[in-house]
């Protein structure tokens, strides 16, 4: 076993130095309009501070945004109504559209050399619980199923991580929302702050990309229904617990929107990208045809598995897992995809937690699930 957990480790580890090499080739000069406008976002934390949640086109008094769009030829730079990424708000100005997470960790590096260590720490972050993964399992099968896995996440840094700047951050928050959420699950005493943490984590990714504000709703569901049922307090406090975290986690983005759009509760996004929901095969026959149904498909695989299994710990992970999955499958299902990692966050959120579950459920079911997976000896064949 010890051979099979360092040659998974090494893959993991290739895998990361394979990745960490094309990253370093990245140009942030794509001409990709969410690249630019993720950059403005960083250039103004890092001109205004907090003041640089203002997204105010007038703020752009010294033609940074503008220099980027005559980068990739665009023609109406000097009208902030065409600029891409951003939005006329009611009282007439002209804001970008996106929460501030994915700008504010941008600013953290050295303008001109932002994206690529932002993906690099990103799948550090990755890579090292992959490794941990890998090192707590017990038994070859759960070695060999945390090392492709762990294989599979580390690479999917780089494809389809790369097609937004705001991906990235977003897997290894799931990485990590994952596996306290399975840590949380399994202990017989479930504390209060660590479901808090769980909570501001899953709160934190809204600030990377809104529609991550479904991410929390499979929390609230396990939470929500036993306490209608029991009215425990125990359960109401976690909830409550719960319920706070998430509320400070998002707190960056509700002061963005009311500075930008007047409102905490307004968004900042134009009605294009305000779609209603319509079940359609044609959708269905979208996500059918791309990558994101290989990880829908694992994810709904591992968690039916896990919910047929006699662990009590693990079963309650996957039905915080399978209670995301319905309503994050049911908004993104009905929605066209534009983008090839609209339901990537969930589906890496749900195999980190199932993962770790299985990973950390107590030694005695290990041993159970071993004995009942072990080959008759040939002493006990029939004759």
């Amino acid at each position: 076993m010890k051979i099979a957990k360092l040659a998974f480790g090494l893959i993991c580890l290739a895998i990361l130095a394979s990745n960490i090499l094309t990253m370093s080739r990245w140009s942030e000069a794509r001409g990709v309009y969410d690249d630019i406008c993720y950059l403005r976002q960083a250039h103004l934390f890092q001109r205004f501070g907090a003041g640089g949640l203002d997204t105010n086109a007038v703020r752009d008094d010294d033609r940074y945004f503008e220099g980027k769009l005559k980068e990739i030829g665009f023609a109406e730079r000097k009208d902030p109504i065409r600029w891409p990424c951003h939005n006329p708000m009611p009282g007439g100005k002209v804001v970008l559209q996106y929460p501030p997470g994915t700008g504010s960790l941008l600013a953290l590096f050295p303008e001109g050399h932002q994206v690529v260590p932002l993906y690099i720490a990103a799948s550090l972050i990755v890579c090292g619980l992959a490794l941990s993964g890998i090192a707590m399992a017990r038994t070859v099968p759960s070695v060999v199923g945390a090392g492709v896995f762990g294989a599979l996440a580390v690479y999917l840094m780089i494809n389809p991580a790369k097609a937004s700047y705001s991906v990235a951050p977003t897997m290894a928050l799931c990485a990590v929302a994952g596996f306290l959420t399975a840590l949380w699950l399994t202990r017989d005493k479930r504390g209060v702050l660590l479901i808090a943490l769980i909570g501001l984590l899953l709160g934190a990714s809204v600030n990377l990309r809104l529609p991550n504000a479904l991410l929390a709703a499979g929390y609230f569901l396990f939470l929500g229904i036993p306490f209608l049922w029991t009215r425990s307090l125990a359960t109401f406090v976690q909830g409550l617990a719960f319920g706070a975290g998430v509320l400070v986690g998002i707190a960056p983005t509700l002061a963005a929107q009311a500075v930008n759009a007047g409102s905490a509760l307004a968004t900042t996004y134009g009605s294009a990208d305000l779609i209603a929901p319509a079940f359609d095969l044609a959708i269905l026959g979208q996500y059918l045809r791309d990558m994101q149904i290989v990880l829908i498909v694992l994810a709904i695989g591992a968690t039916l598995s896990l919910l047929w299994s006699g662990v009590r710990h693990v079963r309650q992970a996957a039905f915080v897992v399978a209670g995301n999955l319905v309503v994050n499958l049911g908004f993104f299902l009905s929605h066209p995809i534009f983008t090839p990692y609209y339901v990537v966050p969930i589906a890496m959120l749900s195999l980190w937690t199932l993962s770790f579950a299985r990973l950390l459920q107590p030694a005695e079911a290990c041993e159970i699930a071993s004995v009942r997976h072990e080959p008759a000896t040939l002493g006990a064949l029939p004759r």
